[in-house]
């Protein structure tokens, strides 16, 4: 039994009913083809991840809502393990590195170079990039915003990143 809110959620962007001049231009943006790195920024409740599932829709079709929850194991230098739940499908993953506390840099830094660096295998028929989604980025260390701004730098052509928070600052 699915949940109210999850029954009703919309899943493409022309079903928002609110701020659509937002949402035509996120689809006009990811229509004309290769887009930059993206900011959500509002409220806990604004609807910010609905509007980026149905972006990404948008852009993959039907697929992306082919969604597994895995867990990921990482050690550190200091000999520490670390584990990480994360959302995927084969085009896109969520996830909040801020759950492993000051260790988010690690997390940060080895999925995106994961998903950088596996090219996707029908450049035809998808798109030439993945998408990593970051939930309360507003939480990142500064070690790890650092990070992120260098690898988001490096893997701009094959990883585009979608970062959702409350507040810009």
């Amino acid at each position: 039994m699915a949940l109210w809110i999850d029954k009703y959620r919309p899943r493409e962007m022309s079903k928002l009913t609110y701020h659509k001049e937002q949402s035509e231009k996120l689809s006009s943006l990811v229509t004309d083809g290769d887009f930059s790195h993206l900011l959500f920024c509002g409220p806990a409740g604004a609807g910010k991840r609905t509007r980026i599932n149905c972006l990404l829709k948008k852009i993959y079709g039907k697929g992306v809502e082919n969604v597994h929850v895995e867990t990921h194991h990482f050690s550190i230098p200091s000999g520490k393990k670390l584990q990480i739940f994360v959302v995927n499908s084969n085009y896109h993953i969520e996830l909040t590195p801020s759950d492993v506390g000051v260790y988010d840099r690690v997390i940060v830094q080895e999925i995106i170079k994961d998903m950088a660096q596996v090219q996707q295998l029908n450049r035809a028929s998808q798109k030439a990039f993945k998408v990593v989604v970051l939930l309360e980025a507003e939480n990142l260390t500064k070690e790890a915003q650092h990070s992120l701004r260098r690898t988001m730098e490096k893997y701009a052509a094959n990883c585009k990143i979608i970062l959702c928070c409350e507040s810009a600052s």
